[in-house]
């Protein structure tokens, strides 16, 4: 019961994670970032890395795309009442429910902590994709407003996410 309650916790506390993403959307992640991030998921599946690295890339995925989606839809000025929240919602709703349904998310041997794996590496992969960003935006500020180097943007997160990996990784 403890478990359930844990993982129930957990998946709340990524959904207000969410929706702290639906406010800092004007954070504007880039399409280059949103690609990066999905071949890097990809590739750690491909690889069979355990679920709590690869979905490490799953919650900075979600976060992007949701970022990048409330972006695109921004310029186009198709706003509307709770757009970020909308948003936000469908698109981990639609993450999870077909991993719910297929055993993935919520299965008693798919556990790290005592939390769900895919849940507590999405969570960690969120979490470390806005810092990765802050990370960005710290620099540029250093920089008199100016990148280091071409693709700052996209490397930073990316570069942040990678070590996070490694770690969770060799802790696994």
């Amino acid at each position: 019961m403890q478990q359930i309650l844990n993982n129930k916790y957990l998946f709340f506390g990524l959904l207000f994670l969410g929706f702290f993403a639906a406010n800092f959307a004007s954070a504007q992640v880039c399409p280059v970032c949103v690609v990066a991030i999905g071949a890097g998921l990809g590739f750690s599946r491909w690889l069979g890395i355990d679920d709590v690295v690869s979905s490490v890339w799953i919650g900075a995925f979600l976060i992007a795309t949701i970022s990048w989606t409330l972006e695109f839809m921004r310029k186009r000025k198709w706003n509307f009442h709770d757009d970020g929240i909308v948003i936000t919602l469908a698109y981990i709703l639609l993450t999870y429910i077909p991993l719910y349904y297929a055993g993935i998310v919520g299965h008693p041997q798919n556990q790290i902590w005592s939390l769900d794996k895919i849940i507590t590496g999405s969570t960690i992969g969120a979490s470390f994709l806005f810092i990765g960003h802050w990370l960005h935006l710290y620099l540029k500020k250093k920089n008199n407003n100016k990148v280091f180097f071409p693709y700052q943007r996209v490397a930073a997160p990316v570069v942040i996410l990678i070590i996070v990996s490694l770690i969770l990784w060799r802790i696994i």
